[in-house]
């Protein structure tokens, strides 16, 4: 019924002010007085999961972005990282939302989901599980090819509300961001709630191989290659992709060109609402 309830509601478009995006393989958790941060969302996602965990007590919400590289190591970091906001022996639960995933030809949002499902009950804590959108049940069929209906989700932090969305915005440092997925980061929690700060880095990568030979590939080539789900991304897919190899190409060694002094890329919201900058000296 949950999912159904989901499913029926348009996408909404979020803009940037008070929006923490999370791309793949990325984590954030905040609460309900996060003064910055009032939406945690993430989209495009084919056969991926995007798995929301709250504490009902403390209002601590964590929003991620699996892919089923680690999903047992993942599920343990997010727990852990909402229960350190919330006393457990406080009133609350916890509850977790699923959404993501359809029936792909090789079956990777089914083994995806019953390795998420399979994580959490493995969980010495109760977790209850609330809104479960994914594979069959975030499925719908176009001329005999299958596709997500839902691709994007936010979260309300205040209201605790989730609802499918889009981004037009997913930054900053997109590329910088996509590059440490592209070379095989772990999931990673890229946000400060007590600063209300967001950290990027330091990534470090060796030069990605053959960077010149995927950069000279057509369209349909970089599709079929570096897709889990070619016939179902979003239309963006593929320049989003070639702008990240391009990244890093410009970028082979971050160590000398990105993060010289070995320390995170660190942002604040502005006034605006906006993500801006500060110097790492002030910190």
């Amino acid at each position: 019924e949950k999912a159904k309830l989901l499913r029926s509601q348009p996408a909404q478009i979020v803009e940037p002010r008070g929006l923490l995006y999370i791309q793949q393989r990325e984590f954030a958790v905040t609460t309900p007085r996060d003064g910055s941060v009032s939406i945690l969302g993430s989209d495009d996602a084919t056969t991926c999961h995007l798995v929301v965990l709250r504490h009902t007590g403390s209002g601590a919400t964590c929003l991620t972005h699996c892919d089923g590289s680690d999903t047992e190591a993942e599920v343990s970091l997010i727990m852990s990282s909402v229960k350190s906001f919330s006393n457990t022996e406080q009133y609350g639960r916890l509850e977790v939302h699923l959404v993501g995933g359809f029936n792909d030809d090789r079956q990777l949002s089914q083994k995806l989901t019953n390795q998420l499902l399979r994580a959490f009950d493995l969980q010495p804590d109760d977790v209850h599980l609330v809104t479960f959108c994914v594979t069959e049940l975030n499925d719908r069929e176009e001329k005999d090819t299958h596709f997500p209906i839902i691709y994007g989700i936010a979260v309300n932090v205040k209201t605790a509300e989730i609802f499918p969305a889009t981004f037009p915005e997913k930054g900053p440092d997109e590329d910088l961001r996509s590059a440490h997925i592209l070379m095989g980061a772990a999931l990673t929690n890229i946000y400060d709630a007590k600063m209300e700060q967001l950290h990027i880095g330091p990534y470090f990568w060796r030069p990605f191989p053959h960077v010149d030979f995927w950069l000279e590939q057509d369209d349909k080539q970089i599709l079929q290659n570096l897709s889990t789900s070619p016939l179902a991304e979003p239309p963006h897919f593929v320049s989003h992709i070639r702008s990240t190899l391009t990244f890093l190409k410009e970028h082979p060694f971050p160590s000398q060109s990105l993060f010289p002094d070995r320390k995170p890329r660190i942002y604040k919201k502005n006034e605006e609402g906006l993500w801006e900058q500060v110097c790492s000296d002030k910190i």
